[in-house]
């Protein structure tokens, strides 16, 4: 997860310029950490309880679209942050990290 964030960041910079580098490192970043305690605690969880995993997943899924919406208004108004280089690295960076969790739930289920 932290190399597909990295190469997002990586690509969003190089496509609007190192003077966006902030911007799309904060794009990368909101979307990474919350993945990576988000995947953590459902691994635990499972590993535990896995009865307990979908109220888990349905509690975080509430949470995230609170702590998201907020995010992006933070990073964009909060600290003035160009909108299409965040948004760039945001969209790329949570579509990657989500497709590799799913992958990796996926795996954990089978096991």
């Amino acid at each position: 997860m932290i190399a597909a964030g990295l190469v997002c960041w990586v690509a969003a910079t190089a496509m609007f310029g190192a003077a966006t580098h902030v911007a799309t490192l904060l794009g990368m970043i909101g979307p990474l950490l919350v993945t990576v305690v988000t995947w953590r605690l459902a691994e635990q969880t499972y590993r535990r309880n896995p009865a307990a995993l979908t109220s888990l997943m349905m509690t975080g899924f509430v949470g995230k679209m609170v702590f998201f919406g907020a995010y992006v208004v933070l990073v964009i108004k909060g600290l003035a942050q160009p909108a299409a280089p965040f948004a760039v690295s945001f969209t790329g960076t949570f579509i990657a990290v989500y497709l590799i969790e799913a992958l990796a739930l996926r795996r954990l289920f089978s096991e």
